[in-house]
């Protein structure tokens, strides 16, 4: 009977493990988290470094969000875009648990939320997130992101694609 609940146990806690997704969105963080360290280390504030004709590394600060959205909002927006992120993370925890056994789709939401938290951690220490990967054209610049930004990017275009090849092996 002992050996049974023990298999039980751990049947069940293989097939819901939250550890590998966490440890890919805590990788997501720290990587995040010291890139931005090093960056606030070595550049002033605004002052480009051009590394390729159409990629700079540049020190800037975003009180919003994506784009700079409601970066002008008057300091509530830094509590909202806290929260969003902290119940962000808490709903991914969720559905990784419950999806545990879908790869792509728990690899994609460990990614979302590296992302999420990466910024939280900004927001909450500096009252800002910190960016400094900037691509160009010429004189057009997309705006500033980080790594953080990367890993919710990248996790939320993987995310589409993981659904279009769901549905298509549906049919």
């Amino acid at each position: 009977m002992a050996r049974s609940m023990a298999k039980q146990t751990t049947g069940s806690t293989r097939s819901g493990s939250l550890a590998p997704w966490l440890g890919i969105a805590l990788i997501v963080i720290l990587f995040d988290q010291l890139t931005k360290i090093a960056v606030q280390k070595v550049f002033a504030y605004g002052e480009p470094h051009a590394l390729t004709p159409f990629f700079n590394l540049i020190l800037v600060y975003n009180k919003g969000a994506a784009f700079s959205f409601l970066a002008m909002a008057g300091g509530w927006q830094r509590w909202a875009f806290t929260a969003l992120g902290m119940v962000a993370a808490i709903v991914i925890c969720y559905l990784l648990k419950k999806h545990s056994g879908q790869r792509m789709f728990c690899t994609v939401l460990a990614l979302i939320m590296g992302g999420a938290i990466g910024n939280v951690i900004d927001r909450l220490m500096y009252g800002h997130v910190i960016d400094f990967l900037d691509f160009h054209v010429n004189a057009w610049h997309w705006p500033a992101f980080n790594l953080a930004d990367s890993g919710i990017t990248v996790g939320a275009v993987l995310l589409i694609l993981d659904e279009l090849r769901r549905v298509r092996g549906s049919k």
